[in-house]
């Protein structure tokens, strides 16, 4: 029995920590029993708001925090940063059906080391688990693809003025013709600026042009 005892242990000693913060119970409910039939994971702390796991936190040593963006009282964004301060040991990784880009990008400014959507599998959330332990930041696909996306779109200064103008003419459908007009310049010149910022957002026709915009 001791020896049983002392192996149960060293197991546990080598599990992290995870403090999962869901406001939805049923998913609460689902995140722990996925964390906890792993071997590496152990839930130490579920919680449907983030002030009562930053109180729970104050005394703990979490190793992981997995956390909602949308939450009552303070949103996980905000969480993020305060268990940044709080627990500067632990590593934060949203999990979100929201993917717009600015949520994304809050949330990674905030200090989140990773951003999962809430249709990823037990196996997927596992996995993205052990690659926040080995250091990772794992991503859902189709958010990896909006932040490559970002840093593949040129910055807005490294378009023209007259470029941005057209830009944002080509994103609402309209014709060069229409283009020109409103702009009081010859068919030509839209082609041309066009194909210059074809060239500058890496795309070759208006479809990818308006699917990268939406992107961001």
């Amino acid at each position: 029995m001791v020896l049983v005892f002392v192996l149960k242990e060293i197991l546990m000693s080598k599990m992290k920590n995870v403090v999962v913060i869901e406001d939805n119970e049923s998913l609460l409910i689902s995140f722990k029993e996925i964390i906890n039939n792993s071997e590496e994971f152990n839930v130490i702390g579920a919680f449907s708001n983030c002030e009562d796991a930053l109180l729970y936190c104050k005394n703990e040593d979490p190793d992981i925090i997995l956390i909602d963006i949308k939450l009552p009282g303070i949103n996980g964004i905000e969480g993020v940063r305060r268990f940044q301060y709080q627990n500067p040991k632990a590593k934060s990784m949203v999990i979100s059906v929201y993917e717009d880009s600015d949520y994304i990008f809050d949330a990674l400014s905030a200090g989140a080391i990773g951003y999962l959507t809430k249709n990823t599998s037990p196996e997927e959330l596992i996995s993205a688990l052990k690659q926040v332990k080995n250091g990772g930041s794992p991503m859902s696909g189709s958010i990896a693809r909006k932040v490559i996306a970002y840093f593949q779109m040129p910055k807005q200064e490294e378009l023209t003025e007259r470029e941005n103008e057209v830009v944002k003419l080509l994103a609402k459908g309209k014709s060069y013709a229409t283009i020109a007009e409103e702009l009081s310049l010859s068919v030509n010149t839209i082609k041309t600026h066009t194909r210059n910022i074809y060239e500058k957002m890496h795309v070759s026709k208006r479809e990818e042009l308006i699917d990268k915009l939406g992107a961001i």
